[in-house]
């Protein structure tokens, strides 16, 4: 089986984040592109994350969790969200997508898609802690995205 592969056409695997995705700035999500899901995929999760804010404030920031995103997408459009797929709650205490935001250097931010063999019953004011521990013993394979961003 191939692996999945989670791209996007607003910047490279490693790449610099463009600014109108900066929660500072226009907050949109960016485009993602989905490719080589399994054919057992029964949904597909979205957690966004900043590894590098535990210095600044102690701990990884979530910027976006979303499940439930059908197994049959091949591209998550440019601020928006798949039709019947749930946005949880961030580090921002906000619902939804919440941009790149470092306070104090370039950070590395990372996108991790997860397809999963079962559908998520979780309350929209999930977590990623949430979300992490329902998907427990249901990944089939994951891919990740990452991007850098500075203030």
């Amino acid at each position: 089986m191939k692996d999945m592969i989670l791209e996007s056409p607003a910047f490279q695997n490693g790449g610099t984040i463009p600014r109108k995705y900066g929660y500072k700035n226009e907050n949109f999500s960016p485009p993602l592109n989905i490719t080589q899901i399994p054919k057992e995929t029964k949904s597909l999760v979205l957690i966004m994350d900043d590894p590098d804010a535990m210095d600044a404030v102690g701990k990884v920031w979530v910027h976006w969790v979303l499940w439930n995103i059908p197994p049959n997408i091949q591209e998550i459009a440019e601020n928006s969200i798949p039709e019947n797929s749930i946005e949880g709650k961030t580090d921002f205490d906000e619902f939804g997508y919440g941009g790149p935001a470092p306070p104090d250097k370039e950070h590395l931010y990372i996108f991790k898609l997860y397809a999963l063999d079962t559908e998520l019953h979780l309350d929209k004011s999930s977590t990623k802690a949430d979300l992490e521990k329902s998907m427990k013993n249901h990944i089939l394979t994951e891919s990740k995205l990452e991007g850098k961003y500075a203030p």
